[in-house]
């Protein structure tokens, strides 16, 4: 802990509520800054003069919230609930749909050249979460690359994060609008060896389309992202207006999948029939079949592929991961499946 004075403004005899601590000393229980927790100062505390404020926010808006004494907020309960072992997510490390202006405790770097737009659904470009259908509401993050020089870029920094376990999966939905030259680089920070995060690590570059124009006329956005301590799935098929296609599908209409790829290479779709008659005597059910194809790889992989298995998990399409349902099932390939004479 540093002995530092208080604000030019701030009241010498409560010096003790200015000090810094060390992040060493303190934790923020995995969950982002909180402006409006109802442990946070409010503009005006510990002023000597109750016209000058001695505490302002880096997000404006936020000035006339923080302090605020009605209730606890949602990180307040969450953070309550670590502290005395009350139950939490097994899996969810971090989560953000960009729906509040404090963008989940995400920073810009001051470093580079440009910042991220926290920015609202509009005719042209929309959010995922509400997919552009409430008014009122509906963000996203978005970086115009349609302005400025060349090669000029736009950071977005989490918190130090404190995972549990081993595997991480990070997801979240992107859009790019822009030039091919476009890109989106992922990287992690991780702890160095030393205590210290520090060390860069690339994940993963994600190209603007291939085929348009030299120069930007667009950006790039995000939004829902997701950081949870599980195996990533091996391909995830989006399909849109599934309510829609419950209720008015023909029988048996199907439609397929992109064609996706195993870890070990074999290619394979999923087929979807939204309403499937069994029998006559039957009610409508939803169909999903799961079928190898040809692909680049079928003169090195070993035929038939028996033994493998195969998880198909249908997942509701809510922003938040915690209220999300699903339904899994797995099944193993096995000799009985193989069509003789073929």
């Amino acid at each position: 802990m540093s002995n530092n004075e208080p604000p030019a403004n701030g009241r010498i005899d409560q010096a003790l509520n200015f000090q810094k601590y060390k992040s060493s000393d303190t934790t923020d229980l995995n969950t982002p800054y909180d402006y409006e927790s109802i442990m946070h100062y409010s503009p005006f505390s510990f002023s000597k003069n109750k016209s000058l404020p001695t505490i302002t926010t880096n997000i404006l808006k936020f000035d006339g919230i923080i302090g605020q004494r009605q209730d606890f907020s949602s990180s307040d309960i969450k953070r309550l609930n670590q502290m005395y072992n009350c139950t939490r997510s097994l899996t969810l490390l971090d989560q953000c749909n960009f729906e509040s202006a404090d963008i989940c405790g995400l920073v810009q770097e001051r470093r580079d050249d440009a910042d991220w737009v926290h920015k609202k659904s509009n005719s042209e470009d929309h959010d995922h979460s509400l997919r552009g259908k409430c008014e009122g509401g509906g963000y996203f993050m978005f970086f115009n690359t349609s302005v400025g020089k060349a090669g000029k870029t736009a950071i977005l920094k989490s918190r130090i994060l404190h995972p549990r376990r081993m595997q991480q999966c990070l997801q979240f939905f992107f859009k790019m609008t822009g030039s091919p030259k476009d890109k989106l680089v992922i990287w992690a920070q991780k702890d160095d060896g030393s205590g210290t995060v520090r060390t860069l690590v690339k994940l993963q570059t994600l190209r603007g389309k291939s085929g348009g124009s030299k120069t930007s006329s667009g950006g790039i956005l995000i939004d829902d992202i997701t950081l949870t301590e599980t195996l990533c799935p091996n391909a995830v098929w989006h399909v849109d207006n599934i309510s829609q296609l419950l209720d008015t599908a023909a029988l048996n209409y199907t439609l397929k999948s992109p064609r996706f790829y195993s870890p070990e290479g074999y290619a394979y779709h999923l087929i979807l029939s939204p309403r499937v008659l069994v029998d006559e005597e039957s009610e409508k059910y939803m169909g999903i079949f799961f079928h190898l194809t040809s692909g680049e790889h079928d003169g090195a992989l070993e035929w038939p592929a028996i033994n493998r298995q195969a998880t198909i998990t249908v997942l509701d399409q809510d922003a938040d991961v915690m209220k999300r349902m699903s339904i899994e099932k797995s099944f193993t390939t096995l000799e009985t499946h193989v069509v003789k004479g073929t």
